[in-house]
């Protein structure tokens, strides 16, 4: 198993928060942030590629997740306090801008960052993630009215319902969520309306983790994952998905396209959650933007693919940010 450097603690913007720091300190720091249900290990690859390769790497343990505890209050998880962390994080390391790296949820967060902090973005990358810009009507009545009330975001807004779900058998949850794709994304669209609906509750329900043959985390990783969502359930991670529309009222105003700043998108083949085909407007909202397919992965390509990943990222950092340059 790849191991993670030591964690080291930071009390920035009202948190304590966990992160794991690697390479040489010197340049523009590169800082990966993680998704649902997920902590700073899901990185574990990249962190030991990019430092091997003279890059300065962090990643955190997000608001709610891991070892960094979150508060009790809902709006606590907003944007704001969300992208204000990791502001706070780049003061307490003395780095005035960074390079963000984002997957699922922490892929929402670094898009936002150039928005509401562009003095502090040398660079955004997506993994899985695209950049949308806001939409036109509160996403959880655009989720509600084009999934319906089981659709699990939709789901996940009723107060401590798949806080209980999730946590009453953390590895059987867990190991439900990371698996393999057992399909294409042309397979999911082909399936009945009641089958694409997104129900991951229902789903998990009926989930029997001893015939999945999907699995990609080795025991002992998975150890990691089952040990700290024992200690901390899910609630930090869901109050994220809690803020949708509280984020959405608060973006009012912000641009709705990203320049100055180099971008890469990263896309799984196989996400049927994050499809590639979300990225295609991107071109259009981004100035300067690079686009690479990771062939053959679902939705956790940093662990799934972690060669692969490593490799378009080294590439493009070497081109937009050479070492030394």
């Amino acid at each position: 198993m790849t191991p993670l450097p030591a964690p080291q603690f930071a009390d920035v913007n009202g948190v304590r928060m966990a992160y794991y720091e690697a390479g040489p300190r010197g340049g523009v720091p590169i800082v990966f942030c993680h998704g649902f249900p997920e902590l700073a290990f899901s990185w574990r690859h990249q962190i030991a590629a990019l430092a091997a390769a003279g890059r300065w790497v962090i990643a955190p343990d997000q608001r709610g997740y891991g070892l960094t505890p979150g508060p009790e209050a809902v709006e606590a998880y907003d944007m704001e306090h969300l992208t204000g962390d990791l502001v706070g994080l780049l003061d307490h390391l003395g780095a005035d801008k960074a390079i963000f790296v984002g997957h699922d949820w922490g892929g929402i967060v670094v898009w936002a960052m150039p928005l509401l902090h562009p003095d502090r973005v040398a660079g955004v990358v997506g993994l899985n993630t695209p950049f949308v810009p806001r939409l036109p009507l509160d996403p959880i009545e655009m989720f509600r009215n084009a999934f319906g009330e089981d659709m699990y975001i939709v789901h996940f807004q009723k107060p401590g319902v798949a806080d209980a779900q999730l946590g009453a058998d953390v590895e059987k949850t867990l190991r439900f969520f990371m698996r393999l794709p057992k399909g294409t994304q042309e397979d999911f669209a082909s399936r009945p309306a009641e089958q694409r609906s997104l129900a991951l509750q229902d789903a998990l329900a009926h989930y029997d983790p001893a015939t999945d043959a999907h699995q990609f985390l080795s025991p002992e990783e998975l150890g990691v994952f089952v040990e700290a969502f024992k200690r901390t359930g899910f609630t930090g991670g869901i109050n994220w998905y809690r803020n949708f529309s509280r984020n959405w009222r608060m973006a009012e105003g912000l641009p709705n396209r990203i320049d100055g700043v180099p971008c890469l998108m990263l896309m799984a083949e196989h996400d049927v959650v994050l499809p590639p085909s979300m990225a295609d407007r991107m071109g259009d909202q981004i100035g300067d933007l690079e686009k690479v397919l990771i062939k053959g992965s679902g939705h956790w390509t940093q662990q799934e693919k972690p060669a692969e990943v490593d490799a378009a990222l080294l590439d493009w950092l070497d081109r937009k940010f050479p070492l030394g340059g």
